[in-house]
């Protein structure tokens, strides 16, 4: 099994800066990639940022510019830098990994999500 623990979330207010963090623990062979969701109220969850096996990233069109997305291997954890935070971040948001494990002498995939940490952003 594998554990993702999300950090950092709070309330800050417009224009202001978060920094998230999520560290994975457990059965780990390889992390593949590590991503951030989020889900507001009344709202379907959305890809936030991603970033794959090596240095390829991805972010949604809504956080370009302002969020920033970065892995420490050694230390199976990634994070995500917001600025210029605005009241439509809010959210919680959800770590999400594709972590390759040794199960019976066997490379197995899994997807993980973590609990999720609440972010709001107002004045």
């Amino acid at each position: 099994q594998v554990q993702l623990v999300e950090s950092g979330g709070g309330l800050v207010q417009p224009g202001g800066s978060l920094r998230l963090s999520c560290a994975a623990s457990g059965n780990i062979f390889r992390i593949n990639s590590m991503g951030w969701y989020r889900q507001a109220p009344g709202k379907q969850r959305e890809l936030v940022a991603v970033n794959l096996s090596g240095t390829t990233t991805n972010y949604a069109d809504s956080v370009k510019g302002r969020f920033t997305i970065s892995r420490d291997n050694a230390k199976n954890t990634t994070y995500l830098q917001m600025n210029d935070l605005e009241p439509e971040d809010t959210a919680v948001y959800y770590c999400n990994a594709d972590i390759m494990q040794v199960v019976a002498d066997h490379g197995v995939g899994m997807n993980y999500w973590g609990k999720g940490t609440l972010v709001t952003v107002s004045s």
